[in-house]
C-alpha cells in the first residue's frame, strides 16, 4: 500500500521484524520432528545459522566450534585476524579504551594491512582442525585477494558491503568488482550481499550468486541507517527478496537461499524471519556474547574502522554463556537468547512446520504490540523481554 508522502512523492510502508508475529494453523508437531536443515553451495547444515563475519564475534576457534555445533561462521578476511599475526594485543586495546578514543583507535588497527600470508594461514587453520573455512570479502578486497582465497581452497566465499549490485558505476581510475565474473571463475561457491529489494536480488542470482544476504543497517552495532539514510526493514525486504528467489527459481530451476543478515537477537527473530521467507540467518551479537568469542564482551560492526565515514560503533553485549549454550542450550536465560536452535525448532512445532520451507508459508500478522502487550512487569522489572 502506498501513502503519499507530500505532493509529488509515495511511500510503501515496511515492516521490521519486532511489528509482525506468527500466527498457529490447525496442526502442532513434536519439536523433535521438525527438520532444520539447509544447503548452502554445497555444504548442508543441520542449523540454519551463520555467525556473522565481524572481528569481535568469528575468529579461527569460533569457526571451528561453530561448525562442529552444525552452524556456520564466516571469518572476516580484511580484519584483525589478517592483519596481525598476533591478534590478542589488539582485542585487548579494542575492548580496554574508553569510548571517546574508540573511533581513532579502529582506524589506526585497521590502518594496518592486510597480510595474504595470514589469510592463507588462517583458512588452513580452520580447514585444519575439521571447520568450514567460509571467508568474506568486500568487492574491493575480493579483487585484490580472490586468488589467494581460491588457492588456499576456502569452502565458502561471502562478497559483502553495505549495498552490492551489478550495476556500479566507479572513477575512470578504478575497475569495479565484475561479479557475475568473480562467481563463475571461484573454484567455490559465492554468496552476495547485501540488499534489500527484488529487483538486486534478481539480478545477484543471475550473476551466479550461490546464495544472497538480505539487509541494510538493521545490525546491532551498525550506524549506516543514521549515517547514510538508507535501509529497509527486515521483514518487507526478506519477503521482497524471497519474492525474488521464488520467481528465479521458477523461471531457471536453480534455487538460491537467501540470508537474513542483520537485527536478529532472539530465537523469535531468527523465527519471523525464516516466516518472511529467509532461509537462513546471519547474526552476530548474539554470538559475541559467547565465552568463545573474540570481543571480550565487546562487539562491533564491519563498516566500524573506515578511515573517512564510520559506519558501526561498540557496543558491550557481555558474556552470558558458552557457545553450545547459546546455539544448541540448553539454555541459562529466559529472554531468547540462549538455545536458538530449540527455539526455532519449537516454533516450529507449534506452527506446525515440519521443515523449513513450511516455515517459510506459515500465517504472519501485523503486530506492533507484540513484545509489550501484557509485559508491563517484565519491562518495570527489567526481566525477560523488558531487559
Amino acid at each position: 500500500m502506498n501513502i503519499q508522502l507530500g505532493r509529488g512523492k509515495t511511500a510503501r510502508r515496511a515492516y521490521g521484524i519486532d511489528e509482525i508475529a506468527l500466527v498457529p494453523g490447525p496442526k502442532t508437531l513434536d519439536p523433535e520432528l521438525a527438520d532444520t536443515r539447509w544447503t548452502l553451495g554445497n555444504i548442508e547444515r543441520e542449523i540454519p545459522i551463520i555467525a556473522s563475519a565481524m572481528d569481535g564475534v568469528v575468529d579461527v576457534r569460533m569457526a571451528v566450534e561453530l561448525s562442529k555445533l552444525g552452524a556456520l561462521g564466516v571469518l572476516n578476511l580484511e580484519g584483525i585476524q589478517t592483519r596481525y599475526a598476533d591478534p590478542n594485543p589488539v582485542l585487548d586495546r579494542i575492548a580496554s579504551v574508553g569510548k571517546e578514543a574508540f573511533v581513532p583507535l579502529m582506524q589506526e588497527i585497521y590502518a594496518q594491512p592486510v597480510q595474504p600470508e595470514l589469510i592463507q594461514q588462517r583458512i588452513a587453520d580452520i580447514k585444519s582442525q575439521g571447520g568450514i573455512a567460509a571467508v568474506s570479502l568486500t568487492p574491493l578486497g575480493a579483487a585484490k585477494y580472490g586468488q589467494t582465497v581460491a588457492d588456499t581452497e576456502a569452502d565458502l566465499v561471502f562478497i559483502q558491503a553495505t549495498v552490492v549490485s551489478t550495476n556500479h558505476l566507479s572513477p575512470e581510475a578504478v575497475v569495479p568488482l565484475d561479479l557475475a565474473k568473480f562467481c563463475s571463475e571461484m573454484p567455490m561457491p559465492v554468496i552476495l550481499g547485501n540488499c534489500v529489494t527484488y529487483e538486486v536480488t534478481l539480478d545477484l542470482m543471475k550473476a551466479g550468486a550461490a546464495g544472497v544476504l538480505v539487509g541494510i543497517g538493521p545490525g546491532a552495532a551498525c550506524t549506516s541507517r543514521g549515517v547514510l539514510g538508507v535501509g529497509v526493514p527486515q521483514a518487507t525486504a526478506v519477503a521482497d527478496c524471497a519474492a525474488a528467489r521464488d520467481d528465479y527459481q521458477r523461471e531457471t530451476g536453480r534455487y538460491v537461499p537467501v540470508i537474513a543478515d542483520g537485527g536478529l537477537v532472539t530465537g523469535g527473530d531468527i523465527c519471523k524471519s525464516i516466516a518472511s521467507g529467509a532461509d537462513g540467518v546471519m547474526i552476530g551479537s548474539p554470538f559475541a556474547r559467547a565465552a568463545e568469542a573474540p570481543g571480550r564482551g565487546f562487539h562491533w560492526g564491519m563498516a566500524t574502522p573506515s578511515p573517512v565515514l564510520p559506519r558501526g560503533t561498540r557496543i558491550q553485549v557481555g558474556t552470558t554463556g558458552s557457545l553450545q549454550q547459546i546455539l544448541r542450550g540448553p539454555a541459562g536465560l529466559d529472554d531468547g537468547t540462549h538455545n536458538l536452535l530449540g527455539a526455532l525448532k519449537t516454533s516450529m512445532g507449534t506452527l506446525g512446520a515440519k521443515d523449513l520451507k513450511d516455515m517459510q508459508q506459515v500465517e504472519v500478522v501485523i503486530a506492533p504490540s507484540l513484545l509489550t502487550e501484557g509485559k508491563v512487569y517484565q519491562k518495570a522489572q527489567q526481566l525477560g523481554m523488558g531487559k
